[in-house]
């Protein structure tokens, strides 16, 4: 662990760990954003100009990226020309004295671990790739080949249908910062650094295989099918109100499934399905294969009441539900404005709103949000703090071409 001045807290564990990130789009700025969320100074450092991801959508009408102010929360910024042997040489610096290194910009040999390894014996190198045999590949693409737009959509669909959400993007920065974390704790117990790869095709296939996708057909020799908004293996339905508002509803348990009926009317229209079909509804697994006759029933009380008095009904059960809503929808509801989560942010260049900070509360606080940085704005402040380089130095470096600092958003 590199120390800093900064004392370590509860809400702050990482506190005294600096960190340098070379990345773009989701998988490890989510990550680095998380590191620093819990703490550690984690300076990510951009070609001049930007990466990829400095000007991606959504944007604001000034044409100022949301999206890479979201993910970059409470980093420091460097641009350099990493182009250069003077850059790379600079960042390398960088890297060495911080001692961690994560990244997606995968074989380029300058800041490889066995190249940093020579500078710093104790490096933590953690690299995220495309796929394990060394090609690309980036969530749409990954999340194509494993199978799930295949599972995804209406049951009678024959297209398959993407997500929108980079759930693998998502999953694989969560595993970064938590190979962090455990190479910190194994370089403070060992003295020893690591070199750790996290593809993100692998992180997809685990999740698959975890998940029992992948055995189903290696043990069963059945393939998932598409169900829908359907809950697999349980009793879940979505369904619409006299109104137009659609629900998802689902019944995890005995008591779930009986509430449902309760609330319904449905309990003796229920008995009497179960006595024709000669079904046992106490058995989950007999709740899903019979779950068109149950949404049939169910789905009369639905049609025939609003959406308020289907509120009121399912808030006094134990049924799990949730109304569909837009995002427009959810950013005004009390779940994001009276939620601890949130604080207000303002953020330069792009306003002011509520910002998530880390989701998980910590001696009962949420570390709140940072404002992200513009490009290089950090630029002299690191290199000042982590490289002891004089304001003369730097302006040299900058004349030279060799790094940048504050460049517009």
């Amino acid at each position: 662990m590199t120390p800093t001045t900064e004392t370590p807290s509860p809400a702050r564990p990482l506190a005294g760990v600096r960190i340098v990130e070379i990345s773009s789009f989701v998988a490890v700025p989510l990550a680095g954003m998380t590191l620093a969320q819990l703490g550690a100074e984690v300076t990510r450092v951009d070609p001049i100009g930007g990466a990829a991801d400095y000007r991606r959508w959504p944007v604001t009408d000034g044409g100022e990226s949301i999206y890479w102010a979201g993910l970059n929360k409470g980093k420091r910024s460097v641009a350099a020309d990493m182009r250069s042997e003077q850059g790379q040489a600079l960042v390398q610096r960088l890297i060495a004295g911080s001692g961690v290194l994560i990244t997606n910009v995968a074989g380029r040999q300058w800041h490889s671990y066995d190249t940093l390894r020579e500078m710093r014996p104790d490096l933590i190198h953690v690299e995220v790739s495309g796929r394990a045999d060394g090609g690309t590949g980036v969530d749409y693409t990954v999340n194509a080949g494993v199978g799930f737009p295949m599972v995804t959509g209406p049951a009678e669909l024959a297209a398959p249908v993407n997500h929108v959400l980079p759930a693998w993007d998502v999953s694989c920065g969560i595993y970064t910062a938590l190979a962090v974390v455990t190479a910190l704790r194994h370089r403070d117990t060992t003295g020893e650094g690591q070199r750790i790869a996290i593809p993100l095709e692998n992180v997809a296939l685990a999740t698959a295989g975890n998940l029992g996708f992948f055995t189903e057909v290696m043990v069963n020799g059945t393939a998932r099918e598409r169900i829908g908004n359907s809950v697999y293996g349980q009793y879940g339905q979505d369904f619409v109100s006299s109104d137009g508002a659609a629900f998802m509803v689902v019944a995890l348990t005995g008591r779930h499934f009986g509430d449902l009926a309760e609330l319904t009317g449905t309990t003796k229209a229920v008995a009497a399905l179960a006595e024709s079909l000669n079904a046992d509804f106490t058995d989950e697994g007999q709740r899903y294969e019979h779950r068109e006759a149950l949404s049939g029933l169910f789905g009369e009380w639905f049609s025939a009441h609003t959406a308020d008095e289907i509120t009121a009904a399912l808030s006094s059960s134990s049924v799990l539900w949730e109304r569909y809503r837009s995002f427009a929808e959810a950013a005004v509801a009390p779940k994001v404005t009276d939620n601890p989560l949130f604080s207000t942010l303002e953020q330069p260049r792009i306003g002011t709103y509520l910002a998530p900070g880390l989701p998980i509360s910590i001696a009962g606080q949420y570390p709140p949000a940072v404002a992200a940085p513009a490009l290089g704005d950090d630029t002299a402040g690191v290199l000042g703090d982590w490289l002891g380089l004089s304001g003369e130095q730097v302006d040299a470096l900058v004349r030279a071409g060799t790094v940048a600092t504050g460049l517009p958003l």
